[in-house]
């Protein structure tokens, strides 16, 4: 019996080794490219600005072929830029076909309070936030700088999409409301439309038509400002803003996802978005 278990034991610690030798070995490893990283010198802000772009499968710059463009607020790599490029890329899948192929431009954040936010007449907020207030150069530097540097640099055709959420998602409403032809796709999602006491609602709005605005938001319940607000409440006010101009060429799209949270929205109102914004495709 002991020469048994001997011999079964020689066996295994064969059977071993041998499977150590047959391994594979490792092959070299080489970096996995989502996209690009450009970088800008801002006369607007005075800094140099950190772009990363995702160009489409098939992208190429010596053939005829022109892409929409999304631009996508808080678009660093360890913020929303990764997740929201798969987004695009699955819905531009040709058994999806539900987005056509697009141009993503992730602007990398600096500091979001200066750069989403107008001034505020909140003494808690300015003490909170010593740097806020300055949307308006932001501003000035999507219309300015950002976007003829991305027409000359890249094969785009007239359709620029926005992404932003909360103080992205107000930044986004401020240019609806004050230059609502920087872009003709709006995806608004958990706005903090409390700043400033939801000024912004009561601001008047610019002429403007052939725009498609998608608000999202979530169950999220008070704001953090003097007079509590709602912020379903207010994207509800957003939207019946956005709606009562009666204009049939102003499509707006209200979605309330009462099963997400400030933190966890965006994901799904994004995907969302994509099949109000383009009903035909997802319909085929």
């Amino acid at each position: 019996m002991k020469q048994i278990f001997s011999i079964l034991f020689l066996a295994l610690c064969a059977a071993t080794v041998c499977g150590q030798t047959l391994a594979p070995k490792k092959s070299a490893s080489r970096p996995f490219v989502l996209g690009q990283i450009d970088e800008i010198v801002s006369k607007e802000l005075n800094e140099k600005r950190k772009l990363n772009i995702y160009l489409p499968e098939g992208y190429n710059e010596k053939d005829t072929v022109t892409y929409p463009v999304i631009y996508l607020l808080d678009g660093s790599a360890d913020e929303d830029f990764i997740h929201i490029v798969g987004l695009v890329q699955f819905n531009s899948f040709e058994w999806v076909d539900r987005v056509p192929k697009s141009i993503v431009v992730g602007i990398a954040t600096v500091d979001r309070r200066r750069d989403f936010t107008f001034p505020t007449t909140i003494e808690r907020d300015k003490k909170a936030y010593p740097t806020t207030g300055h949307s308006d150069r932001f501003i000035s530097f999507i219309e300015r700088e950002l976007q003829p540097y991305i027409r000359a640099t890249y094969k785009t055709n007239t359709s620029k999409t926005i992404i932003g959420q909360s103080l992205g998602g107000l930044l986004a409403t401020e240019i609806l409301i004050k230059k609502p032809t920087l872009f003709t796709k709006y995806v608004i999602v958990s706005p903090s439309l409390w700043w400033n006491n939801g000024s912004l609602l009561q601001h008047p709005m610019s002429t403007f038509s052939d725009t498609d605005i998608y608000i999202g938001v979530g169950k999220e319940g008070l704001t953090p400002t003097e007079i509590p607000r709602v912020m379903e409440v207010d994207a509800n006010l957003l939207a019946d803003k956005m709606k009562s101009l009666n204009d049939k060429n102003v499509r707006v799209y209200f979605d309330y996802l009462p099963s997400e949270n400030h933190a966890t929205i965006l994901h799904q109102a994004v995907s969302n978005s994509f099949s109000r914004l383009y009903p035909k495709a997802s319909n085929e």
